[in-house]
Order: C-alpha cells, then structure tokens, then sequence
C-alpha cells in the first residue's frame, strides 16, 4: 500500500468526518446530533473529530457548505427581464431548497440550510441580522441590473422578497406540504410592483469624519477570489477597499452608493471567529452568490466585489484588524492609497474623498 503524507491523511480524515456528520445530522437533526456518534461512524476518536472542527456548529456548517450548489453560469449570457421576472425567477431559483412534504424532519432541515437552534446567542443573531442585511443589498444589485441606471434603489424590494422567502422555508419545516412554491414566486413578482419608498438618506452620513489624505504605497493580497462571480480580484483599478467585520456588514451600501461612476468598490468582509461566523458567512453568502449567477450572469453586480477575508489578508494590506466591530477604508488612485478612513463611517467617508485635495496632497509628496 502507498503510505499516505501527513496532509493527505487530514484530508482524508476530515472527509471520513465530514461523511459521518452528514449521516448523523440528517437522521438527527442539529440539537440532537452526537459527536460520539459522528467519530464511531467515522470510525475515529473524539478527539480526530475536534481535530477538524473545533464546534458541533463549526462541523454543522461544514456538512451545509457541501451542499452549495456550484455553477459556471457567468460563461453564459444571462435572460434579459424586467424587475418583476427577476424577482420571480430568483423566488424560483431560490425556492428549489425546501424540502418535499414526505422528507423526514432532520433531513428537511438538512436541505434547506436550516440554522434553527444553531445560533441562538446574541453574538450569532447580531451576525445573521447584519448578513441579512448584506445579502439583502446584493439581491437588490442583482435586480437594479435590470433597469435603467436612474431608476433607484431595489433594497426595500429585496428585503421584502428575502422575509417572504424566508418565512416559506420556515413553514416548509414546522408545516410541510403547506402552500404552494409556485404562488410565493409569483407574490414576489408582484412586490415588484409595490411603492416602498426606497430611498437613500442615512441620518448619520453628514456627520461621519473625513477620511486621512495620503500619498502611500498600495500592496494588495494576491489570490484572492470575488465571492460574487466566483473569479480572482485584482487591484489594477481605481476604486475603493472596504473592511467590514460580521457586526459591520450594512456599511456595505454606505460605499456602493456613494462611490463615484467608474469607481471599482471591493468590500472584504472579516471575523475573530473563522470556524463558526465565517463559515456562517461563507455558505449564505457562497449559496446566494451562486443562485443569482444562474440568472444574471455577469451583469450580477457590476459596482461591487465581496471578498470573504477569513485570514485577513486585506485587511491587514490597509491596516486594518478583523474584529466583528471592524469598519476601515481606503481610495486607490493610481495605485497609491489616496485616503484613508477607520471607524464608524469608514466606507461613506473614503468613497466621498475629495479626490482634488488628495492628489494636491499627492503632489507635494
């Protein structure tokens, strides 16, 4: 027999676990799943198991992440629609998780992603709330892809579509076979149509600080993938850096708006904890970003990249640290950082730079 390498043998012990805890959670569901009984399937100790995944949660997230649907849909032209085809077909597209009526309860919850009783802290529900809410403004980029520039913002719309989505799948698990998929794809057609008022007015935006103007040598991270159209981020552009931590997500829109026409916005996302919130992260935002490739392809999100930062190597690349409350940015001009901003505000303040004073300040440099 060929002995194995030390690297070869994790990964086919994590394999071996990864296998067991797909068994054991679709037969028992999240709360009621046994790490002793995932290392005996696995045929391994307690102590190989946490090896791999320090957390039931972490190993949970792992065996949903498998689960992702992959797709190279980008390399295909996207369906021309309408706002309201697009908000029907991503119900559709979306809808294809929930379970069959007869599918035993643990396994429902398998397929559908369900994180019920998985993060019911308040560090868990603090991230999920501000992921939402990030998960809500890419569907809305998605959607204001299919309408003129100046047609406004498609947010309101997007966290309506998510809560009736959302509220399907939970039904889908405590009342299986009530409803009809196909109605609640067609209700989302019509929320299209609804006056919600979206419009764009943080009260806080005119009181956020000015950025700091530099002139200072830009080094970005290199092999880093856009978590959106699932191919590799360079830096060649002018545009902005924004780090956001799990707690700091909604900033998010604060720069995409405020950006300037042409500007190339690149938002990492960070976290203290890579094993469970940004494993949380990573599959919601891995499973949207793949289901709203199928429809739009590469008009999905022309204004913004989203990297999920787990070893922080872009943040460390604008000096910045990777806690949940971490907010900082950059410009980029000429492959020089321009300006730079931390805090509160971070990402409003460094798209709104004053790009004259900075390449004065450039300039005297």
């Amino acid at each position: 027999m060929v002995r194995l390498t030390r690297a070869q043998q994790q990964v086919r012990t994590r394999a071996s676990v990864l296998a067991a805890a797909t068994q054991e959670f679709a037969e028992h569901g999240y709360a009621d799943a046994r790490i002793d009984r995932i290392a005996a399937r696995a045929d391994l100790t307690r102590g190989a198991v946490y090896s791999n995944f320090p957390s039931k949660r972490s190993l949970y997230l792992a065996v949903l992440l498998q689960s992702v649907p992959r797709t190279a849909a980008l390399d295909a032209p996207a369906v021309a629609m309408d706002v309201a085809a697009a908000a029907e077909a991503f119900a559709r597209v979306w809808l294809e998780r929930l379970p069959l009526a007869g599918d035993p309860p643990a396994a429902a919850k398998l397929k559908s992603q369900s994180l019920t009783g998985v993060f019911d802290d308040e560090p868990g529900r603090s991230a999920l709330a501000e992921l939402t809410t990030l998960e809500g403004l890419l569907v809305a980029l998605a959607l204001e892809s299919c309408q003129p520039r100046d047609a406004g913002r498609r947010v309101r719309l997007a966290e309506l579509i998510l809560t009736l989505l959302n509220g399907a799948g939970h039904l889908a698990q405590t009342a299986p076979g009530f409803g009809d998929p196909f109605d609640v794809a067609r209700a989302c057609r019509h929320l299209a149509g609804l006056d919600v008022a979206d419009v764009w007015n943080p009260p806080h935006l005119p009181y956020v600080a000015a950025p700091e103007l530099c002139c200072d040598t830009w080094t970005p991270p290199t092999e880093l993938t856009d978590a959106i159209s699932d191919r590799p981020v360079g830096f060649d552009s002018d545009g902005l850096v924004v780090v956001l931590g799990t707690g700091r997500l909604g900033a998010a829109e604060e720069a995409v708006r405020a950006a300037r026409p042409g500007d190339l916005v690149t938002v990492a996302v960070v976290t203290s904890d890579p094993a469970e919130t940004g494993a949380l992260v990573r599959l919601r935002i891995t499973d949207l970003a793949a289901r709203l490739r199928r429809l739009f392809g590469p008009a999905i999100s022309p204004s913004m990249r989203l990297v999920l930062d787990d070893q922080a190597a872009l943040a460390s690349a604008i000096g910045a640290g990777a806690a949940e409350d971490t907010e900082a940015a950059i410009r980029i001009r000429a492959g020089k950082i321009i300006a730079r901003a931390y805090g509160r505000g971070a990402a409003y303040a460094a798209a709104t730079t004053p790009v004259a004073e900075a390449q004065r300040e450039r300039d005297e440099r």
